[in-house]
């Protein structure tokens, strides 16, 4: 089964720069996307529905904003939209599809870039997802948590370490964090099958970033550890620019 989670910065944006094309050809049996900034009455359905998926958006509250959605062919047992908290949920910040054996959710998590207001709605977050993934994983050991994270988790993952330590997404207190999701049962995907550097997932349009490869990783699956032996392949797309960020794969048995 292929898994995919993707920043698409748009929905609208990316299709009109061949994100339902690429869909096609890559044709993931699921996909979750963060920061759709729509509706679904936004778009016509039908494209999507014509490629054989059933589509479950959670939008925020606040138009063209933020939001995360599933596509998958396989209809999930159960879908549950957002975490409780009203906060983080007319953000459209979580969903999840149950299936059988495992449960994906698509989440984006917030930056803090834009100053310390949001920085502190980040931390309280990260306090929020980490307690509500604990009580979700007690009851579900077969949990994906996918998507984007704004967070790159160590050295390797960001192209200058040095000159970012200060800087929203790779601050220690938030690479604490990664450290104590990881070790608390979470296995970083990506990293079980490669360990090469300059494999990022986002670039700043700023500065010919993605061009020179300036980029961060900062969007991630992280598997329970009872998938372990699940996990086949997983890949980053850093090929496809549909968006600032790129498609994230995941291939289990």
């Amino acid at each position: 089964m292929k898994l995919i989670s993707y920043n698409v910065n748009g929905i609208r944006s990316a299709m009109n720069k061949g994100f339902v094309d690429w869909l096609k050809d890559e044709n993931p049996d699921v996909i979750g996307l963060q920061e759709i900034k729509a509706q679904e009455k936004d778009i016509d359905p039908t494209i999507f529905q014509d490629l054989g998926y059933n589509l479950y958006w959670h939008p925020a509250v606040k138009k063209g904003y933020s939001g995360v959605a599933i596509f998958s062919k396989i209809k999930p047992n159960t879908v549950k939209y957002g975490m409780g908290l009203n906060r983080y949920d007319d953000e459209g910040r979580i969903i999840q599809a149950d299936f059988d054996g495992f449960s994906f959710i698509s989440s984006y998590f917030p930056s803090g870039t834009t100053g310390d207001e949001r920085q502190k709605f980040k931390y309280a977050f990260l306090d929020d997802i980490y307690g509500y993934i604990q009580d979700l994983k007690s009851d579900n050991q077969g949990l994906i948590l996918s998507g984007d994270y704004n967070i790159c988790h160590k050295a390797i993952d960001i192209h200058n370490p040095i000159s970012n330590k200060n800087s929203s997404g790779f601050l220690p207190e938030e690479r604490f964090w990664m450290d104590k999701f990881t070790e608390s049962g979470f296995i970083d995907t990506f990293r079980q099958f490669n360990s090469n550097p300059h494999q990022y997932s986002w670039w700043s349009f700023r500065a010919n970033s993605r061009v020179k490869n300036l980029g961060w990783r900062i969007d991630y699956h992280m598997a329970t550890k009872e998938l372990q032996n699940r996990l086949k392949r997983a890949v980053i797309l850093q090929d496809i620019k549909h968006s600032d960020h790129c498609p994230i794969v995941l291939e289990i048995e």
